[in-house]
């Protein structure tokens, strides 16, 4: 059954050394006309060293490189018109089908039952209020079941998650997890709630008396969805942690958490591959509705340079509510754009996540873009700026005069010079959006448009400074 639909949260910004080795690798290939075994084997070498830097599983790195050797030295891509891009996209295919292929929903029936297992710190108590949260937001009446009686204070981060969430918690007294398993399903079952999540206690997979424990949990619960969580950060290792639990509880899928650290991206590229279980979550955040539902084609997509439209799409579409959207269509099509439009659009972009990661799931952005680091600080700025107006001079900005400009300056904290170019830059976007409200397309101005908030030579992205030795 499919579902959350659409995700509301920052993509993680992940695989981003994989994914410069991955696109580097493939780089000459795209641009060649004829391909040989030499450039592929090159290639190949290339793109072995990349994953098993990325602490990719040896099997599985060994696997891959073989079935993308094979199927790059077949006749269909050899004989191709576009041989590099064939070789990208059997690369991309491969990719998929290592993490995958297709979406992985949960299992739903009358009274749904979720059971989350995972390592000490593995995220696994706020795992749980997010996928309560994204339960609540599908239209269900999710529950949470607090059975981690191990960790001190993890029933009360539990309770204080569920308040911030809206979604009651069950706990009780008892020192047993079986106990307080049944009588948290009991009681939400008795409250009229259609989904319970129970959060267990973190354990090591060597440990075998928590082990066991968790098999009663289970054998209590009988849940319709136990789902592994599992420490991105933790690489290759996650492997062996997803085997043991494999074979203690025979787990249904995997939420990988700290995707928005420095993860490498072996975890991600291996478990499917040894376990044979899907990876259906991906947490990207701390916040409670940093989740996301994995898509094993999307993410093979951004690892490649694609892009992710959809996922950008479908941002887009859960940023801004429905009546919000169509009246800024109606005055963009008719050529305005006021600082109130500003904000609205503003806070959408902020909603959907930090820019640079929205940039990424734009095709060709990353290439066009090169080390261009996007300043975020700058960017509100110029939300400090508006904010500054009057609401008169937010719906006309033509009455803003010297003296409110130093006013304006003054209490946003910038200069005179960056109030007059947000002026500039809001009355060039009118004029452009005029022009295509009338069918034609704006001309290219001699000049660079004067970029908001450049104070002399600072402005709001930067390049980062080159490595030594780089070329």
């Amino acid at each position: 059954m499919r579902w959350f639909q659409r995700p509301q949260l920052p993509c993680a910004v992940v695989f981003d050394s994989l994914a410069d080795k991955l696109q580097g690798a493939l780089g000459d290939l795209r641009k060649k006309g004829k391909l040989d075994e030499e450039a592929i084997s090159r290639a190949m070498r290339e793109i072995r060293l990349a994953l098993l830097e990325a602490d990719v599983n040896f099997t599985v790195v060994r696997d891959f490189v073989a079935r993308v050797r094979e199927q790059a030295l077949g006749e269909d891509v050899l004989k191709s018109l576009t041989p590099g891009q064939q070789v990208v996209k059997v690369v991309h295919d491969e990719l998929t089908a290592l993490m995958g292929e297709g979406e992985s929903g949960l299992a739903f029936g009358k009274f749904t039952v979720i059971l989350l297992a995972g390592l000490q710190g593995s995220g696994k108590t706020t795992t749980s209020a997010k996928l309560a949260l994204a339960l609540r937001k599908q239209g269900r009446k999710p529950g949470l079941v607090a059975a981690d009686l191990q960790r001190p204070a993890a029933i009360d981060q539990l309770e204080q998650l569920g308040k911030q969430i809206q979604v009651p918690v069950y706990r009780t007294e008892t020192k047993d997890a079986v106990e307080a398993t049944r009588s948290g399903i009991e009681r939400a079952r008795a409250d009229g709630l259609d989904t319970v999540i129970v959060d267990t206690a973190g354990r090591l997979q060597i440990d075998e008396e928590l082990m066991a424990e968790l098999a009663r949990v289970r054998d209590e619960a009988k849940p319709h969805n136990i789902l592994l969580v599992l420490d991105a950060m933790t690489g290759q290792e996650a492997v062996n942690v997803a085997q043991a639990f494999n074979e203690r509880i025979a787990f249904d899928g995997v939420i990988l958490t700290k995707l928005d650290g420095d993860a490498r991206g072996g975890a991600a590229l291996s478990v499917k591959a040894i376990t044979g279980k899907p990876i259906k979550f991906a947490s990207t955040g701390e916040k409670v509705d940093a989740l996301e539902v994995f898509h094993p084609d999307r993410m093979a997509s951004r690892i490649l340079g694609m892009g992710d439209v959809l996922t950008l799409i479908e941002r887009a579409e859960a940023a801004v509510e429905a009546d919000d959207q169509a009246e800024m269509e109606k005055r963009l099509a008719a050529g305005q754009f006021t600082f109130d439009d500003f904000l609205k659009a503003y806070k959408m972009l902020r909603r959907m996540g930090p820019l640079q990661g929205i940039l990424k799931l734009i095709p060709g952005m990353k290439d066009q873009l090169g080390d261009v680091d996007v300043d975020e600080n700058q960017l509100g700025r110029v939300e400090a700026i508006v904010l500054s107006m009057t609401p008169q001079e937010r719906r006309s900005p033509i009455v803003i005069d010297g003296k409110r400009r130093i006013r304006i300056a003054n209490g946003s904290g910038a200069t005179v010079e960056q109030v007059n170019q947000l002026l500039e830059a809001r009355k060039q976007m009118e004029k452009m959006m005029k022009q295509m409200g009338r069918g034609k397309m704006p001309a290219l101005p001699n000049q660079q448009a004067p970029e908001p908030l450049s104070a002399g030579r600072k402005s709001g992205v930067k390049r980062k400074k080159k490595k030594a030795g780089r070329r």
